[in-house]
């Protein structure tokens, strides 16, 4: 489950906190430094990453127990408040001072409350279609629950038999490596989904007024996992945002609609 590489890529390991827990981050391009933080289901490098790696060195962070070869790193985070603390370890590993910082979905609330958190690490934040926030009129889908996982198209993508839908969740023919596939999939959702369950609203709402960098929030209009409705609530709650709708785009926003996502956060991001 991924998209082709078209950047060449490197991977770091830094080690965290009293026990020495390993990050995975996933290193390409050149120029300023970026941070990316990955929604629920894994990280991969995909086309929207390389956009950002032709002006960008981004530092793709990714989550406790999603790294390949090692899934028990995750249960050396215990909550919501463990896992910004793990980040913000691996950034100041990384020593990368004060930096833009993208985040989508899932990566999108960890990238929100790190600048609610350490404002002075963040010197411009990206949300693309976050979670964090709930309102019982429009609740989000909790990716735990999407059964069939074949579903998760559907939830993800304004039209789920796109080209790069299919491509996003192919598997490899080898049934040996489909299972491997399957099951580091499965596994990065219950990783992610431990800190969101049963709904994903840890009380974000209290701290986005903490956020002091300039902010771009991006939804896709035709959201089924995060209804749109919630770009207003993150506009409305951090000081001095600007919010971008985009049509044509459910919660794959920058995959769905790259034309359109990508020169957005690069204008924003040089501004």
């Amino acid at each position: 489950m991924g998209v082709r590489d078209v950047t060449e890529i490197r991977r770091r390991t830094v080690r965290v906190g009293e026990k020495g827990v390993e990050a995975g981050v996933v290193v390409g391009g050149q120029g300023p430094p970026l941070v990316f933080f990955h929604a629920a289901a894994g990280f991969a490098w995909d086309g929207f990453l390389d956009s950002l790696s032709e002006r960008y060195t981004v530092h793709a962070v990714e989550h406790p127990g999603t790294t390949e070869g090692n899934p028990e790193a995750i249960h050396e985070v215990d909550d919501l408040w463990d896992l910004v603390l793990f980040h913000d370890d691996v950034l100041e590993a990384l020593r990368l001072g004060p930096t833009a910082v993208v985040g989508h979905s899932f990566g999108g609330m960890v990238a929100a409350e790190l600048a609610a958190t350490r404002p002075e690490r963040v010197s411009r934040l990206v949300l693309l279609c976050p979670v964090g926030l709930w309102r019982d009129d429009a609740p989000v889908v909790n990716w735990m629950i999407v059964t069939p996982s074949s579903d998760l198209p559907k939830v993800l993508f304004a039209n789920p038999e796109s080209k790069i839908a299919r491509e996003l969740f192919a598997l490899p023919e080898d049934p040996e490596e489909r299972v491997r596939a399957q099951a580091k999939f499965l596994w990065a959702l219950g990783c992610t989904g431990k800190f969101v369950w049963p709904i994903p609203d840890r009380g974000l709402h209290k701290r986005l007024h903490r956020i002091g960098a300039p902010t771009l929030v991006v939804w896709g209009r035709e959201d089924r996992l995060a209804p749109v409705v919630y770009a207003a609530e993150f506009g409305r709650r951090i000081r001095g945002s600007r919010v971008e709708i985009v049509d044509g785009a459910g919660h794959e926003i920058q995959l769905e609609r790259p034309e359109v996502v990508t020169p957005l956060v690069l204008d924003f991001l040089g501004g």
